[in-house]
This record gives structure tokens, C-alpha cells and sequence, in this order.
């Protein structure tokens, strides 16, 4: 059953190609698939955002390390995970800007690649500033105040979610877009490994043909066995895949910004 499952996370085939591959047919590789799938839902619980002050320092200084960008929590991004045309009014929501069905999925991860929150469960439609806007994280970043996540231009910089200059003016400002960019690179890299282990996320392994619900299950199971890679030191066997659909024309402006955000990027980009 672990097999099979594993074939099909790895590979994207049809089913009926993946039960050929292992001598079972159609309806045990669905069974199997879906056995296993909500078992390691159920019982591994390894996405998760660091919490104690060591945990959080730890993720800190291996942020800085990168490009001497200080108070990193995590790096955050969405990607597009293509599916099948689902049912129902709900259909067109679905539609990516890339023209295709898929689900755009928020992820943060820290700076050695792991995933440490993850948000499912939007149609391809959605924008990434309205996914980070719902999700619980930005709400205990702002409760909280334990640093703030790196985020590309199609987010609103918040003190909690800082992002790059927009036209830089200075020479402070572009060196801090540079070292925002190669901090916040992780995560795009992340992605990247993510798809190029378990293709069925990829459009090179076609698309998952599940509910939007079902193909949620199976995006959080990759995600966890990805950190379970990671823990285990397993190497990638391959390059690793660019991810096209991180590609973001969009630019959230000034006026969509607060204040406060504004004043700790100011203050931010002065260190450099």
C-alpha cells in the first residue's frame, strides 16, 4: 500500500498505470492511495511553525546568515498545484492566471527548506494577498510580535510581513532588495524540491483528477513527507524543477500598505 502510494506521489501516472507497475488494479491503487494518505494526515504532525524562543532565535540566525536580513520568522509564497475541473458553480474560481484548474497554495517554510505553515484549500483564482490576509498565522504574527515573514511584491508590506522596494531611490534600498530577494529564495527553492519529488503537484505529472478537497489531502501529505526528507537527509534524485507559477505580475501599491509597515521596512532598510 506504502508502494503504491509512494509511485503515485512520486510519478502523477494514471492509476490504472500505477496498478500495472505494482500488479494491482485501478480500485486497490484508489484504495491504497487514499489508506494511506489519510493515515499520514491523521498521524504526522510535523508542519509546524516554531513556537519556544530557541526555535524562533535558531530560525533567526540561519536567516541572517543568508544575507545579513535580521528578525526572519520564515519566507512565504503560493504556488499553483493544477487539478481537475470541479464540479459545480464554484468552477470558475478555479481558473488560475495561468488558464488552467488548479489551487493556490500559501506556504512558509524556514531557512533550511522546511515547510512550516501550509494553507490548501483556495481555488487557483485567489490572490495571494487574500490567502495570507485569512489564514491564522498573519493573525498570530500580529498578536505576538515575533518577527516578520518575507513575502514578494504581490503582498501588502505589513511590520510583519516585510517586502521589497518598489523603484529604489537609494542605494540603502537596493541593497536591501537584494538581500530581500536572496533571503526570500528559500521558499521558491522549496517548491521546487517539493514538485520535483512528488510530480502529481506538477504539471509535467499532469493534474491531480480530485475534488479540491481530496487534492488538499494529498498537497499536505507532500508537504509533510518533504520535511520528513529533509529530516532524514534523503537526496533529491534529479534537478531540481523551476516552478513557473511563483511568477507574480502583480504589485499591491503603497496605499494598500499601513503606516506602521512602512515605518519598520524604513528602519530596516537603514541597516544596510
Amino acid at each position: 500500500m506504502l508502494l503504491v502510494t509512494l509511485r503515485y506521489l512520486a510519478k502523477g501516472d494514471f492509476f490504472s498505470e500505477t496498478g500495472d507497475l505494482h500488479g494491482v488494479s485501478r480500485s486497490s491503487v484508489s484504495r491504497h492511495v487514499w489508506q494511506v494518505v489519510n493515515s499520514i494526515n491523521e498521524r504526522l504532525e510535523n508542519i509546524k511553525f516554531p513556537t519556544s524562543s530557541a526555535d524562533i532565535s535558531n530560525v533567526k540566525r540561519g536567516f541572517y546568515k543568508v544575507a545579513g536580513l535580521p528578525n526572519c520568522v520564515g519566507a512565504v509564497d503560493g504556488t499553483l498545484i493544477p487539478i481537475i475541473a470541479p464540479a459545480g458553480l464554484e468552477e470558475p474560481a478555479f481558473v488560475c492566471r495561468k488558464g488552467y484548474h488548479a489551487l493556490n497554495v500559501q506556504a512558509v517554510v524556514d531557512h533550511n527548506m522546511r515547510f512550516t505553515d501550509v494553507v490548501a484549500r483556495w481555488p487557483g483564482s485567489t490572490h495571494d494577498a487574500t490567502i495570507f490576509h485569512m489564514c491564522g498565522l498573519r493573525q498570530h504574527l500580529e498578536d505576538n510580535n515575533l518577527g516578520w515573514l518575507l513575502g514578494d511584491s504581490g503582498y501588502p508590506l505589513r511590520p510583519h510581513l516585510m517586502t521589497p522596494k518598489i523603484n529604489p531611490g537609494s542605494v540603502k534600498e537596493e541593497r536591501y532588495n537584494k538581500a530581500h530577494s536572496q533571503t526570500r529564495m528559500v521558499v521558491e527553492r522549496a517548491f521546487g524540491m517539493l514538485k520535483s519529488r512528488f510530480r502529481c503537484l506538477h504539471k509535467t505529472g499532469g493534474c491531480l483528477p480530485f475534488t479540491p478537497e481530496k487534492s488538499a489531502r494529498i498537497v499536505s501529505v507532500c508537504c509533510k513527507l518533504h520535511n520528513v526528507c529533509l529530516e532524514r537527509n534523503i537526496p533529491l534524485i534529479g534537478d531540481i524543477l523551476i516552478d513557473d507559477t511563483l511568477i507574480n505580475d502583480d504589485v499591491v501599491t503603497i496605499s494598500q500598505s499601513i503606516q506602521t509597515g512602512i515605518n519598520a521596512r524604513a528602519t530596516l532598510i537603514d541597516l544596510f
